[in-house]
């Protein structure tokens, strides 16, 4: 099953981003692959999961202050108020750009999972953006993204900016070393990361699976509750 799956590679052929936004993620998740990140394995990624989630709800409280008027969302000027006090400098279409991307809901507010997944991608595209040094004022944060960028570039067996079929089939074989399921259960991984469907996962949709496995979503649940 992996095996004829792995041959599928039709997407990647003569594959063009789909937004000036988009482009900028493969751009500088090559940049960041030329420069050498650290390679995980899935079944590391996983174990990451707890550390991160704690990450993320340590945050839940800034993303409160953010939500000026308190209705649960960022919209776009409560997100120019945020950059301004973060000191991140994009221009008005960056900032446009980044919004209405991560506003997969289309409701002009961005939810918590939305809001963590646009700084990241913020973290992404700031090409003087190192480790050591923090960007936002928040390291416990900027760490949590390192990770997740680290995670993405070893599954991006090529470092094309993409992950495809065969690249997570490989990295979920790893892990699974003789367990028939393991093909299944690397399409299933698959298919949560591809929400448009064309075969190939940017670091985006990438970033918004990852959210779900690490249980994101659960967490907004149980507030609103």
């Amino acid at each position: 099953m992996g095996g004829a799956l792995g041959k599928d590679e039709s997407p990647r052929k003569g594959w063009l981003p789909e937004t000036k936004l988009e482009a900028k993620m493969v751009e500088a998740m090559k940049r960041r692959a030329s420069a050498g990140t650290p390679m995980m394995s899935f079944n590391s990624i996983i174990l990451k999961f707890p550390k991160i989630d704690d990450s993320f709800r340590k945050f839940k409280a800034t993303f409160q202050e953010f939500d000026e008027d308190k209705n649960g969302a960022i919209d776009q000027e409560e997100l120019r108020h945020c950059f301004r006090k973060l000191e991140i400098s994009l221009t008005e279409e960056e900032i446009d750009d980044l919004f209405k991307a991560c506003d997969i809901n289309d409701d002009m507010g961005m939810n918590f999972n939305e809001f963590i997944v646009l700084l990241c991608l913020v973290y992404l595209l700031n090409e003087d953006s190192t480790p050591a040094q923090s960007q936002m004022g928040m390291p416990y944060l900027e760490a949590t993204f390192e990770t997740l960028v680290d995670a993405f570039a070893s599954l991006d067996k090529n470092k094309d900016g993409y992950v495809s079929k065969s690249e997570m089939i490989d990295a979920i074989n790893e892990t699974t070393k003789g367990e028939r399921s393991s093909g299944r259960i690397a399409m299933r991984r698959f298919e949560e990361m591809d929400w448009d469907k064309n075969g190939m996962v940017n670091f985006k949709e990438f970033l918004f699976a990852f959210n779900r496995w690490v249980g994101v979503d659960e967490a907004e649940d149980e507030d609103e509750g």
